[in-house]
């Protein structure tokens, strides 16, 4: 036995082995809303495939490389090694940032598994069927995304990583590692060592703030991701891992990294994440601002004609927006654009209506944009920020006034939550749905269209398939 193995390790490890081995997921409404996730997770990827950034990063490592097992990739005629399609896929799920989200001391996008887990879960299904053995269904697919969003989102709960530097996918790597090791046949034990190996490394955040906003945002979760499979498969094998990553006195993640504080998780492991996991549903930008662009939205109309005539329009949110997406001055790319909640309403006053192309550098051209931002003020309602900060109401609440210059205006219009917060299923997932089926339509010919949309209505059939089966009809 390998001296390494033979320290006792840290209890959060065992603790997420413990989940992620032997944790039975009972709720069907945690089956229901991952099969929603699922869904728009697929959505937000086939949307990427419009994006030259997003596809020049996808495909093998080296051009023309497949595997004949490989995992398929949406959209796209890859067959691909499971850590490469697992980087792949997740870069697509993120690349617009449109994707689900939870928030917490540390905000996050749980969906950032799903690209590991469906690749790592295709993968093991053809090696299992050149096997003769049945291969998984998407039952699995579900149930370990439950459980990667269920680490995630209480890691997340007990521990703000930004503060000391470190960017939110460390929690996705922590999460993929343990339930891609469960899906390659792993042992508790093996889980174990996959989970402290995802602890070194951590990731900066620098490319998430201020003049430094970058394309990385859009990639550095399938890096994560890809890379925890990566460590999946070298555990499976028998790599050790490392006890003591965590609590080492001198050395430890604890030590080195947060300066001797404790890393927190933030209650038990069950299925509560992917139970009130929030969708991003009428626009792609940062979850703090998605209740606030559904109030310029919904004002659009009133004001399109008369832009002249305005001479003043307020937002009002919570603190957790003015630390992130309160931005001023120039934009200098995509990725700093959409972090920009004064950019995103001025483009749902102009136009009605937000997609990712709002952010290229062509649109960002339009003079409007900027005049209209000149006229923004950006102010905390502490009432917004006390029902943002109940971690009953978990509320994400924006509102807007247009003033004109002759005194007139919209008055005050308010959301509490954007359309994608669980309080708002009913009205969110039949436009989830939506959001899927347009994307599919762009991608695929006809009767393919009919045969996803069809399935993705269909619950039982859904769950049911096996996984080979789902990922070809989904791929191009």
């Amino acid at each position: 036995m390998s001296t390494l193995t033979a320290l006792p390790y840290d209890p959060l490890l065992i603790e997420i082995a413990d989940y992620a081995d032997s944790y039975v997921v009972s709720s069907e409404r945690a089956f229901e809303t991952a099969r929603y996730c699922l869904i728009d997770s697929i959505a937000c990827a086939l949307d990427a495939l419009n994006d030259p950034h997003c596809t020049r990063l996808l495909g093998p490592v080296v051009p023309g490389a497949t595997l004949a097992q490989g995992a398929r990739v949406p959209g796209t005629d890859f067959r691909l090694d499971p850590v490469t399609a697992a980087f792949n896929i997740a870069c697509m799920v993120r690349w617009t940032d449109f994707s689900d989200t939870w928030v917490a001391a540390q905000t996050s996008h749980p969906s950032d598994d799903v690209g590991a887990i469906l690749a790592v879960a295709d993968y093991v299904s053809r090696v299992r069927v050149a096997e003769g053995k049945p291969p998984l269904t998407v039952r699995t697919v579900l149930e370990a995304m439950i459980k990667a969003h269920e680490i995630q989102g209480v890691l997340g709960l007990g521990q703000a990583l930004n503060p000391y530097g470190i960017d939110h996918p460390l929690l996705v790597k922590i999460a993929v590692a343990a339930v891609a090791t469960k899906l390659l046949g792993g042992t508790r034990d093996q889980i174990m060592a996959a989970t402290s190996l995802a602890f070194f490394d951590a990731p900066l955040c620098v490319h998430r703030f201020g003049s430094n906003t970058g394309p990385r945002k859009g990639w550095a979760a399938a890096e994560a991701s890809s890379h925890a499979v990566r460590l999946a498969l070298m555990c499976v094998k028998g790599e050790p891992g490392y006890p003591q990553v965590l609590s080492h006195p001198k050395w430890g993640f604890c030590k080195t990294r947060m300066g001797g504080a404790e890393f927190k998780r933030g209650g038990e492991f069950g299925s509560m994440v992917m139970e009130n996991v929030i969708f991003k549903i009428m626009g792609p930008v940062v979850i703090h601002a998605q209740s606030s662009i559904e109030c310029g939205l919904a004002v659009s109309a009133r004001v399109r004609d008369r832009l002249d005539d305005i001479a003043e329009i307020r937002l009002f949110t919570h603190q957790r927006t003015l630390e992130t997406i309160d931005k001023k001055g120039p934009l200098r790319n995509p990725a700093d654009r959409d972090h920009c909640l004064q950019y995103a309403i001025a483009v749902c006053l102009l136009r009605g209506k937000l997609t990712a192309a709002d952010y290229e550098d062509e649109a960002a051209t339009d003079p409007r944009i900027d005049r209209l931002r000149a006229l923004m003020t950006v102010t905390e309602n502490p009432a917004y920020t006390a029902r943002y900060n109940d971690a009953v109401l978990r509320a994400n609440p924006n509102g807007i006034e247009i003033v004109f210059k002759d005194g007139t205006g919209t008055g005050l219009v308010e959301h509490d939550n954007p359309v994608g917060h669980p309080s708002r299923r009913v009205d969110g997932i039949p436009l989830l749905i939506n959001k899927l089926s347009d994307r599919v339509a762009r991608r695929y010919p006809a009767a393919q269209q009919q045969a996803i949309d069809a399935l993705c209505r269909d619950h039982q059939r859904f769950i049911d398939m096996a996984v080979p089966a789902f990922t070809d009809l989904l791929a191009q």
